[in-house]
């Protein structure tokens, strides 16, 4: 299945439009050596939360932005050669970078859930989610359980992310994020809607609909969860060569 790149990273709020120069660039790089998709969300509706939230992860400043971010791959081993051909690109020397490279979260996860009801993607919903090794099980049975009911309110792609090779940072990375505890992994997750109306109104659609009340309990520390709305500023896949 895809493999995901998945980035979290804080970005000076007036940088946007270098932010984005900046990653059309690098796109460029990563396309002709093999990357199939890049998306760059720009944080629209990042809330507080119990123990960690995007803000703490990346320890964003009042004037910064959280930017949730991935790169699409066909498999590992077309990430790794990915990954190794762009690091010796020439173009790469010249990618200045208008954030905080250190606080920037980064890692490789290998894809458990990908579900799709269509194709349009102009607003996201970001996660991060620790679990324990032994519950991807359950984990993923209730995301596909969950995905026809997302699926009926708006929901245009739900995926599933399993941390895979995931690094330590050296001021934060995804463990931190989530505030890992023992062995547990970071789960790199993603609802991909239209747009924000859309968003709103499935959302409150989905919570509303009867059957969530049959859910099974959550497999993984809700507190721990961060979550956020996330504005498409960036969506370009390889066969579109722009």
């Amino acid at each position: 299945m895809t493999y995901i790149d998945g980035f979290v990273a804080a970005v000076p709020t007036e940088a946007r439009d270098a932010y984005l120069d900046h990653a059309r660039r690098v796109w460029a790089a990563f396309r002709d050596h093999g990357a199939a998709r890049c998306v760059q969300c720009w944080g629209d509706d990042i809330k507080d939360g119990h123990s960690t939230d995007f803000r703490r992860a990346v320890r964003a400043k009042g004037d910064e932005t959280v930017v949730f971010a991935w790169v699409e791959h066909r498999d590992r081993a077309s990430r790794d050669a990915t990954v190794a051909a762009v690091a010796h690109d020439p173009r790469m020397s010249d990618a200045t970078m208008p954030f905080d490279r250190e606080r920037v979260i980064q890692g490789g996860f290998s894809t458990i859930v990908d579900e799709r009801a269509g194709s349009a993607c102009g607003y996201v919903d970001g996660f991060l989610v620790p679990v324990e090794p032994g519950r991807q099980g359950e984990y993923r049975d209730l995301a596909l359980w969950g995905f026809p009911i997302f699926r009926d309110h708006g929901i245009q792609r739900h995926v599933e992310a399993w941390g895979d090779d995931v690094p330590t940072g050296t001021t934060t990375d995804f463990a931190r994020a989530v505030k890992s505890q023992g062995d547990e992994i970071t789960v790199f997750s993603w609802f991909e809607w239209a747009d924000k109306p859309a968003r709103d109104a499935g959302s409150a659609g989905f919570m509303a609909d009867d059957r969530m009340s049959t859910m099974a309990e959550m497999p993984f520390d809700g507190r721990r969860m961060v979550l956020g709305g996330f504005e498409v500023i960036m969506d370009v896949r390889a066969d579109e060569r722009r």
